[in-house]
């Protein structure tokens, strides 16, 4: 498993301290969407089964969503499937509904995530910064590049996934993208999952996502790295 049998394994973690809220992610959701002034921007790093309910259980909520921020799909071969990627495939019908909902979608598929890799130098960069953070995040990727070492991913280091979420919001500027529509399938016996994205405009459909396509990689670890450095 590309994260362990913890989800998080390297480090030796700490117990939580954050007490878990006694309401759904939807509700939690709902309740932040009313109550902020200004439309909210949605990030969403696993599968949309959340947003989905949230968008189907609260059209009036809709307006107050600034844009949807994903990581998932690919344009390309899929990592779960040769089709598909994980948190698409996982949950495809509701991958749907979020681009199709009309609601701006900003997508971080694995034809950007691929290219956003960490080396182990820059793991080491990070471990040098020698804050509790940056050094939990160092044997994180301690074992992420180990995972990655396996000749069939043709990596130099290892792909960081969801940052590029984030990294993209504080500076789009290191991410080269594209507007096209975006489907997902649901149905095929082999691509179930697979984010079908029209590169060429064939559907005549109009873009409902923007795509990210290449990364500047050392500016994206520069900017990881100048962030951890902040929990010092």
């Amino acid at each position: 498993m590309c994260h362990g049998e913890s989800g998080l394994d390297g480090p030796a973690l700490p117990e939580p301290t954050f007490a878990p809220q006694n309401c759904t992610a939807v509700e939690l959701m709902a309740k932040t969407l009313r109550e902020s002034a200004e439309p909210v921007t949605i990030v969403s790093t696993g599968p949309q089964t959340n947003v989905a309910l949230l968008l189907n259980s609260h059209p009036e909520l809709h307006s107050k969503i600034a844009r949807i921020v994903i990581m998932g799909g690919a344009m390309g071969l899929g990592n779960w499937t040769p089709a598909a990627e994980f948190n698409i495939y996982v949950d495809p019908e509701a991958a749907e509904i979020v681009f199709q909902s009309g609601i701006p979608v900003v997508m971080a598929g694995l034809d950007v995530t691929h290219k956003a890799q960490i080396h182990v130098e820059d793991t080491e960069r990070f471990r040098a910064i020698g804050n509790p953070v940056s050094t939990i995040v160092a044997e994180l990727l301690d074992f992420f590049l180990e995972y990655h070492k396996d000749e069939k991913w043709g990596f130099v280091g290892a792909p960081l996934h969801d940052p590029c979420t984030i990294a993209w919001l504080l500076k789009p500027e290191l991410f080269t993208t594209v507007e096209r529509w975006v489907g997902v399938e649901t149905q095929g016996k082999y691509t179930q999952g697979m984010t079908v994205v029209d590169y060429y405009y064939l559907t005549g459909n109009k873009p409902n996502a923007t795509v990210m396509v290449d990364v500047d990689r050392q500016g994206f670890v520069d900017l990881l790295a100048d962030r951890l450095k902040f929990y010092a």
